[in-house]
């Protein structure tokens, strides 16, 4: 069956897939993501402490999709395909702020495998089924939302560092999510061939972001077993297309698990997939591979997740995708629902 809007009586004001797709995306950042000035930063006994065996839990991780069959896009932050840095003096980290490189440490995958990894992104690229390989932020989380002068200089740099860090070892991303979920500066990501990117979960929470009210929304979501709300890619500029997350995996460490039971992610989960099948949109899971390391039953969980997203698409109620694969098929099939404001460049479809 192929994937394609289907043209309801009255036009495209309402499209849909021929049946439900599932996709699966991945914040491949290890402790990059967790020494943002901002938020309270991580040392790496810290890091350590909280996800035990991090960098391990990525190749099980991986070992999990390829026994499943499933393809994943892995979001990686372009540092851990560097074979080593000489740290805050390093030339790739030239055009960045001296507050956020200075926390980046000299070394290599040997002495500091919590920063440099190239011989795990290699694995990635050579695994089957294809494993698609987008970019996170680009060569070292830096926040795109961050207040810098200059910064969308900073931006470019910090892309463009990226993408050349992921070329080294012959990946060319075609696919994006933003640093801390927080979008900025579209028109760049069309400027370095990107053609698709992760927006946001829609609903409260994420308006909210990172605050008090934020994270009890979010908390509630688990506790009442909230379905996830399936979603629809739209073309935010010509060829770009946003695929925003319909979940993300809600943390599963002790304190929060006293809170919210494991088994809540297992239904919300299989919720997701049930919206996406009846609606004919789009159920896309979001997880850092880490999160998976701060509970023993994390894995078990995991493959409970792959079950039954198995189950429906042996019944053919749904497809598993990629974002590279959605934005391109897409792409080909055109946007005939897609309408363009006046005297802008912006793009928005209609769900």
């Amino acid at each position: 069956m192929n994937l394609a809007p289907s043209k309801h009586r009255g036009g495209w004001r309402n499209p849909r897939f021929e049946r439900g797709v599932a996709m699966v995306s991945l914040d491949t950042e290890q402790i990059w993501g967790y020494r943002d000035p901002l938020f309270d930063p991580l040392d790496e006994s810290q890091f350590e402490n909280r996800y035990p065996g991090a960098p391990e839990a990525h190749d099980k991780l991986l070992a999990c999709l390829q026994a499943a069959g499933i393809g994943a896009t892995w979001f990686v932050v372009g540092g851990l395909a560097l074979p080593g840095s000489a740290g805050a003096c390093d030339g790739r980290l030239a055009g960045l702020p001296s507050r956020w490189k200075m926390r980046i440490p000299r070394g290599d995958e040997k002495s500091a495998p919590l920063w440099y990894r190239r011989s795990f992104l290699e694995r990635l690229r050579a695994a089957g089924p294809l494993q698609e390989i987008g970019l996170h932020g680009g060569l070292t989380h830096f926040a795109w939302t961050d207040r810098e002068e200059n910064i969308e200089d900073v931006i470019r740099w910090e892309l463009s560092e990226g993408l050349r860090a992921l070329a080294e070892v012959e990946l060319r991303p075609r696919s994006f999510s933003f640093p801390r979920d927080e979008e900025a500066h579209h028109a760049l990501l069309t400027d370095y061939g990107i053609c698709a990117y992760r927006g946001p979960t829609p609903g409260v929470a994420s308006r909210l972001g990172r605050t008090l009210a934020g994270a009890v929304w979010r908390a509630l979501a688990e506790i009442r077993r909230a379905a996830p709300t399936p979603v629809w890619p739209q073309e935010t500029f010509p060829g770009l297309w946003n695929i925003p997350s319909s979940m993300f995996l809600y943390p599963i460490g002790p304190a929060r698990s006293r809170i919210v039971g494991l088994r809540t992610r297992v239904e919300r989960f299989a919720r997701g997939i049930e919206a996406a099948v009846r609606r004919r949109g789009v159920f896309h899971f979001c997880l850092h591979p880490e999160n998976l390391a701060e509970s023993p039953s994390g894995f078990s969980m995991f493959e409970e997740l792959l079950e039954k997203l198995l189950r429906a698409r042996a019944r053919g109620d749904v497809e598993v995708l990629t974002m590279r694969e959605v934005a391109a098929r897409m792409s080909a099939f055109g946007s005939p629902f897609t309408t363009h404001s006046q005297g802008s460049k912006s793009y928005v479809s209609h769900q």
